[in-house]
This record gives C-alpha cells, sequence and structure tokens, in this order.
C-alpha cells in the first residue's frame, strides 16, 4: 500500500472491543503519546493538498503499520455517537489509569508537586477541560473516584484537545481516604468553594506540595472531602454572577498555584 492510499472497510472488517477517540488535535496525541495500544484509524481521504497535520498523521500511522480505513460520515457520526470527529477517529485500548501509589511516588521527588482531585465530577467537558489545564501547567497526576463520577471517556478526552494522553489519572475508591495520603505525604490540600470559611485564592499559600479540590457541578465538595482539607479558596465573583464552571474555576486556581511555584517564597501564613 502507497503513502496515499488508505484501506476502505466494510461494516463486518470493523474489529470489535476497544474504544473510538475521535477529533484531529486527539487522534494525533493519542499517537504522540504512545500510551495505548492502537488497532486501527479512520482518516479523511487523500488528496494533493493535505495539511500538515493530517499528513503527520498518516505518515505516524503507516510507520507503526495501523490499518488506515476510510468511513462516510454517517457511519463515523454513529460510531462517535455523533461526538466532534471532525473525519478523524482512532481504536485504542481504554484509558491507561495508573495507581495512586505511582503519584505518590512521582511527588516524592518534587517539592512543587501539584494533584487535581475531582470530587464526583460527572459532566466529560469539564473533566475534559481540566484535564486539558492540567496538562498544561504540568500538574503531577488527577484523582477521581471509582463510583459516580465521569472517567477519562473519549467524550473527555476529546474537550481536553488530548491532553489526558499525557497526564496521570488514578482511580481511588474513597477521596477523604486519599486526600489523608496526601497530607501525610507533605501535601496542603485545597478545595475550590464557597462559603464562611473560604478564602480568596490568592490569598492561599500554594507553595510546596498542593492539591486542588474541584467539586461537582451543582453540589459542590461533597461534606467529608471538605472536612479533611486544609483551607477553603473561592473566586471573587464581582459582577455578581453565580458562578464559573468546573473547569474554568480550576483553570484559574491552577494557574495561581503555578505563579507561586514559580515565585520568590511568600510570606503568607498557613493557617
Amino acid at each position: 500500500m502507497s503513502k496515499n492510499q488508505s484501506y476502505h472497510a466494510g461494516p463486518r472488517e470493523m474489529v470489535s472491543g476497544g474504544e473510538w477517540i475521535y477529533g484531529r488535535n486527539p487522534v494525533e496525541e493519542v499517537l504522540a503519546a504512545g500510551r495505548r495500544t492502537v488497532t486501527e484509524i479512520v482518516l479523511p481521504p487523500p488528496s494533493e493538498n493535505e495539511d500538515p497535520q493530517l499528513e503527520r498523521i498518516r505518515d505516524e500511522a503507516h510507520s507503526r503499520r495501523i490499518v488506515i480505513r476510510g468511513m462516510d460520515r454517517t457511519r463515523l457520526d454513529k460510531l462517535t455517537r455523533n461526538g466532534h470527529h471532525q473525519g478523524f477517529a482512532i481504536k485504542t485500548t481504554g484509558y491507561p489509569y495508573v495507581g495512586f501509589e505511582e503519584i505518590l511516588r512521582d511527588a516524592e521527588n518534587d517539592e512543587n508537586a501539584t494533584v487535581v482531585i475531582l470530587d464526583h465530577l460527572e459532566d466529560p467537558q469539564n473533566v475534559g477541560s481540566i484535564l486539558r489545564s492540567a496538562c498544561a501547567v504540568g500538574v503531577t497526576g488527577v484523582i477521581i473516584p471509582e463510583d459516580r463520577a465521569c472517567g477519562i471517556t473519549p467524550a473527555a478526552v476529546r474537550a481536553s484537545a488530548g491532553g489526558s494522553e499525557y497526564i496521570k489519572v488514578a482511580h481511588v475508591v474513597n477521596l477523604p481516604r486519599a486526600i489523608k495520603e496526601l497530607k501525610e505525604a507533605g501535601f496542603w490540600v485545597t478545595a475550590l468553594d464557597f462559603g464562611e470559611d473560604a478564602r480568596n485564592y490568592t490569598d492561599i499559600d500554594f507553595s510546596g506540595r498542593s492539591a486542588l479540590v474541584v467539586g461537582a457541578e451543582g453540589d459542590g465538595v461533597s461534606r467529608l472531602v471538605r472536612e479533611n482539607c486544609d483551607f477553603i479558596a473561592s473566586l471573587p465573583m464581582p459582577g455578581g454572577f453565580e458562578s464559573l464552571n468546573a473547569g474554568v474555576a480550576t483553570a484559574v486556581a491552577l494557574y495561581e498555584i503555578l505563579r507561586q511555584h514559580s515565585s520568590p517564597k511568600t510570606n503568607k501564613q498557613r493557617k
């Protein structure tokens, strides 16, 4: 098969199992990160003036001997559950979660380690947005509960623009217990929430190892999780609007953590 040829498969030839990641950037990042096993890829037909990104993806697929398939839009819409695929999809093994212990080990050698804890978020758009920001600022890892929460689904990968493929995510059974273990490992834990005990997020001392807790859409941070946090941080909203969505609020807080980690040591009091 030549470089610019695609293999057009019939319905019976599609391999079962695995999951389909879709969208230009997510497909490219799945290939670039190399954390998943890829079995096949769907790409737009070859053309004389192929754009550089599509050419890179096609070349990488050929070099790794990945089957390249063509597919009409109706079938691809169905395959991706009407996701915004842009004509790109890649079949892979499931998301490569890591153990919580691996994130703790990574933090041992990083005095500025940052961990994000998602307290039962269910919207894949928010989860993906948070993963994208976490990847951008170099977060050590993300922790999510095993139940009543959105995992790293294809929709979340799409929302992360592929950033999910470069960050370590761990499932845990019990978030309060995981928070206690983080504190034992030298982390200070801050939850994004409201209340009389909340302080402006810029008044929190994020120096050293920091864990940021993000509450569920609508419900916020759960009681047991909140009770185990060292600080409660809020974002000022002088415009009078009730709140930001979880993805935006997390990005704002993460960049404040990054700013403090990149600045001279603060004289703020922990308590």
